[in-house]
């Protein structure tokens, strides 16, 4: 049984021009202790399904279908079932770990309601549960730094402490929401690093959302391609790496700087994203799709196959 099920998810926005349709017919599963890439360009929809997850859609979002967490449908429960959920059972890394955090706020107490809320811990209990856990995530000196404030911690220190406050209930599922935005490449393997162990230690699912392919191959065993709002591809990390099926994918992987090359050129996929104020009727990739034929202009394509699965009309055979 999965531990997450998303099925035939639609997630749309009621603004001034009309409904923006982010995320279309969008399924996915999630079994205990996997690690699902989530990948795509801005704008693909891959913050609002982790959203949609938690119950944090904006207040002028519309979602349908089911997010199942244990057989409960995350949509539709109730806010007081919800947040007995939210932190303990399921846990969220933002993607910008300064607005995160709460300025005026130490860290043992930003981490220490965490555990008080949800787990009737004592202050005195807390704060050795945020010790631990600060320590599991490798924060030089936790001891002495409990006191200190966010501004007080390097950009890689902080992403560190979101990643404890992720944990700190030791939930079931980690959504991680663009983990390594805004570090360095030496910082980035690290937070990744961290993540796999930690990952192996407790049995923890793992959801990444990402737009950086290089920190998915390393990662993640199976990965899900986004593209406006609805799956390109579904496939093994490694098979999707070897052997992309759509031409988007493809597009992605020829996008990646080649270190064996310096002197070769980026690939860059021509156009500009789809509009999404109208809900697609054919592929949405089609207008930037170097392979497109009339069908695809006219088609909108189902995600079929097995072990790699694709939304194309055309073999992978014709694709160049």
């Amino acid at each position: 049984m999965s531990l997450l099920s998303v099925n035939n998810l639609n997630i749309r926005f009621r603004t001034g021009d009309g409904y923006v349709h982010a995320v279309n017919d969008v399924s996915f599963d999630i079994a205990k202790g996997q690690k699902l890439a989530v990948v795509g360009e801005s704008g693909s929809g891959k913050s609002q399904i982790a959203m949609s997850i938690m119950g944090l859609l904006a207040n002028n979002a519309e979602a349908e279908g089911e997010v199942l967490y244990e057989g409960q449908n995350l949509l539709t429960l109730p806010s007081a079932k919800l947040n007995r959920i939210r932190a303990k059972d399921i846990g969220i890394i933002f993607q910008d770990p300064m607005s995160s955090l709460n300025p005026y706020m130490r860290i043992e107490r930003q981490l220490g309601e965490v555990v008080e809320q949800h787990e009737g811990l004592s202050r005195s209990d807390a704060r050795k549960r945020v010790l631990e856990v600060m320590e599991a995530v490798q924060i030089p000196d936790a001891r002495n730094r409990l006191t200190a404030y966010p501004h007080e911690f390097s950009g890689g220190m902080r992403q560190r402490i979101v990643i404890a406050m992720a944990l700190i209930c030791k939930p079931k599922l980690i959504l991680a929401d663009e983990p390594t935005t805004a570090l360095d490449v030496t910082v980035q393997a690290q937070i990744m690093s961290l993540l796999d162990e930690i990952q192996r230690e407790l049995g923890t699912a793992v959801m990444l959302i990402t737009h950086d392919l290089g920190v998915v191959a390393g990662f993640c065993e199976d990965t899900l391609v986004l593209y406006g709002g609805r799956v390109m591809e579904a496939a093994p990390t490694l098979d999707l790496f070897d052997a992309p099926g759509h031409p988007y994918t493809r597009g992605l992987l020829r996008a990646v700087p080649n270190i064996s090359d310096a002197s070769a050129s980026l690939a860059a996929i021509p156009g500009s994203p789809p509009n999404q104020t109208r809900a697609p009727v054919a592929c949405p990739f089609a207008p930037r799709c170097v392979d497109a034929i009339p069908g695809c202009h006219q088609t909108l394509p189902e995600l079929t196959g097995d072990r790699q699965q694709r939304a194309c009309i055309r073999p992978v055979e014709e694709l160049t």
